[in-house]
């Protein structure tokens, strides 16, 4: 099976800030590591500097100030990512995507690190993300002042992140599938390599969906270089699935309507993790992936 976006890159950058969401984006994100076996770097973006400098600790108060408070909430994240890489460390992805298993690694032989860098999230994360395999973060932030910095991150990294992003909302359900859109463009490549790599590594089954918003009859050419349509963009892409990962469980589904984001939240509302790809980096989002981040309510897988 071809790598996907992203795929051949090693580290699996985490953004934490203390936060509950965060926490879990955590969880999420070392135990995909572990499965992978790949490093783990936990990310706080230090925003403090931006509106004071009086970082230091307060006179005759020890363990006080911000730089001590920031460095404390990377050592936070740091253990709990050490914590939850453990339990699945015997777990290859080579079982499940047919290739061969590599011998079993933990957070010790497996390096797993935190930094903490000066700036605004989205700007930290995607400096952080330049050489890394999948950027995970959680859905929100801690509330105040940084609940606000934090509120338009998603979908600024949507349009902007260096490797796929996947916005974390809830834990794993194993039993739940993986759901991708794909609408037959060029970035339907992308994402459906994304999303037979991610329910390869999580060892669940995938369901391709396609949304036809094509009205019912306008096709009336048939030429050679005539775009595929309906039915036919969602039975190449199964056949391309099938191709690549023939060990997976792969069904499609085909969708009527003229919302693709509100279809895509009903086809997802039983999945484990939404994949859907996005358009060009300095482009944006664009409004499906903007509302699709809204709205949805399982995880959200962005490809590139």
């Amino acid at each position: 099976m071809a790598p996907a976006a992203g795929q051949g890159r090693g580290t699996v950058a985490v953004g934490y800030d203390g936060s509950e969401a965060a926490r879990q984006a955590v969880q999420w994100a070392a135990e995909y590591a572990a499965t992978l076996q790949s490093p783990l770097r936990v990310v706080h973006a230090w925003v403090w500097p931006i509106f004071t400098k009086n970082l230091g600790p307060v006179k005759g108060v020890e363990g006080s100030g911000l730089r001590h408070s920031a460095e404390t909430i990377v050592a936070e994240g740091v253990e709990l990512a050490r914590q939850a890489y453990r339990p699945l460390s015997g777990v290859v992805p080579g079982a499940a995507a047919g290739g061969s298993a590599a011998a079993p690694a933990d957070a010790d032989t497996v390096a797993v690190d935190g930094v903490m860098e000066a700036g605004l999230p989205a700007q930290v994360l995607r400096s952080a993300a330049r050489e890394a395999r999948l950027l995970v973060i959680a859905s929100r932030g801690v509330g105040g002042l940084l609940g606000q910095l934090a509120g338009s991150v998603c979908l600024e990294l949507a349009g902007s992140s260096p490797c796929p992003l996947i916005v974390i909302r809830r834990p794993r359900n194993p039993d739940k599938p993986v759901v991708v859109g794909i609408d037959g463009t060029s970035r339907s490549s992308a994402a459906l390599a994304g999303a037979l790599h991610l329910a390869a590594t999580l060892r669940t089954s995938l369901q391709v969906v396609h949304i036809d918003q094509s009205r019912g009859g306008d096709r009336d050419e048939h030429g050679r270089h005539t775009p595929l349509q309906g039915q036919e963009v969602l039975d190449h892409a199964l056949a391309e699935a099938r191709r690549l990962a023939p060990e997976l469980a792969v069904s499609g589904t085909l969708v009527h309507g003229r919302a693709a984001s509100k279809e895509l939240l009903a086809a997802a509302a039983d999945a484990d993790v939404l994949v859907i790809g996005t358009h060009n980096r300095e482009g944006g989002p664009g409004n499906t992936v903007s509302a699709v981040l809204h709205k949805a309510r399982c995880n959200v897988l962005i490809t590139r």
